[in-house]
């Protein structure tokens, strides 16, 4: 994970939607001063259940991380924005892509992607067990 954070800026995605915008605070850095990788972790999580939650309308539980790539640190003062894209419709599951882009606060404008997930929500009943989700035109296999 490289630490220089100066030559590595990049343009915000078009094509995903942007689902959290969230800025951590000092009481959530680790040892080294950045932010913790649990806590950037959680909002992940909630920001990959956007998406789905409008596909579901009910209950769902997170039943994989896929992937979860730290490409940067997290730094206090970043402005973090979190983009989502659903990826694959199953019968019970939604799989959905969560890249993570930190805009440090006085230097707004210039962004650095630094964390990029994979996570599957199914959809649940009342019972805890898998139920189906209507399948619309247009989703992937």
């Amino acid at each position: 994970m490289s630490q220089d954070r100066t030559c590595t800026h990049t343009q915000l995605p078009t094509d995903k939607e942007l689902v959290l915008k969230v800025m951590p605070m000092p009481a959530d850095t680790n040892n080294n001063g950045d932010i913790f990788g649990g806590w950037v972790m959680a909002q992940v999580d909630l920001a990959g259940s956007v998406l789905p939650a409008r596909r579901i309308q009910g209950r769902m539980a997170t039943v994989a991380v896929n992937e979860f790539v730290f490409k940067q640190p997290v730094r206090v003062g970043d402005l973090l924005s979190f983009f989502a894209e659903v990826k694959r419709v199953g019968n019970t599951s939604i799989t959905v892509q969560v890249e993570v882009y930190a805009e440090h606060i006085r230097t707004q404008g210039r962004y650095l992607k630094v964390t990029e997930a994979s996570l599957t929500y199914v959809a649940i009943d009342e019972n805890g067990r898998p139920r189906p989700i209507p399948k619309l035109p247009g989703d992937a296999p």
